[in-house]
């Protein structure tokens, strides 16, 4: 069983990062199954993905520390699940902030210091500038799949079969943009 949470905020492509695993997953002759935790996702808020692969899966939510994988699109985000990760799990955390409404509005700060908290309480945890490499794939909105190709490479999927799952999952006009941005994630 691989368990691979998949945290950002509305508007990062979380849910398009979880289908192209689970497109995967079926390339590859495996059972996915898959689960959406999102409130105010269109306003900026928490989303969430678990994608469970296996020969066989019989539910689709991944329990507390038991997450092979987490792809973390924004650093509070990290902060927030990393409850998830396994112990010798990978957390892979794009560099990103994004402001919480709390913070834009002045109600609550944007925690200090995070990424050296998270590499403090975490052995395998990897920062990556996905949004950078997405904007010179040619759209800051590919670093769902600059991470997803980062993730790739770390974690020895194939290449050939996660590149035909992005092509089955992104519309027409986007594939060249999303193929380029999960070449360099899979090269970082």
């Amino acid at each position: 069983m691989t368990n691979i949470l998949i945290a950002g905020v509305g508007g990062q492509g979380t849910i398009l990062a979880s289908r192209v695993l689970g497109q995967y997953a079926l390339i590859k002759g495996q059972d996915c199954k898959m689960s959406e935790i999102h409130g105010m996702s269109q306003r900026g808020g928490s989303v969430a993905t678990h994608v469970r692969i296996a020969e066989k899966v019989y539910s689709p939510v991944v329990c507390e520390g038991e997450a092979d994988l987490i792809l973390a699109f924004e650093t509070l985000e990290a902060a927030r699940v990393k409850h998830f990760l396994k112990k010798d799990g990978l957390l892979l955390v794009n560099e990103e902030k994004i402001l919480p409404m709390p913070c834009i509005t002045g109600a609550a700060q944007y925690p200090e210091n995070l990424r050296e908290k998270l590499e403090t309480e975490i052995n395998g945890v990897k920062f990556i500038s996905a949004t950078a490499l997405a904007k010179q794939a040619g759209s800051a909105k590919a670093a769902n799949i600059v991470m997803l190709g980062c993730a790739a490479k770390l974690c020895g999927l194939d290449a050939q079969a996660m590149e035909q799952a992005i092509l089955s999952c992104v519309a027409e006009k986007f594939k060249e943009v999303n193929l380029k941005a999960f070449r360099m994630g899979y090269e970082l």
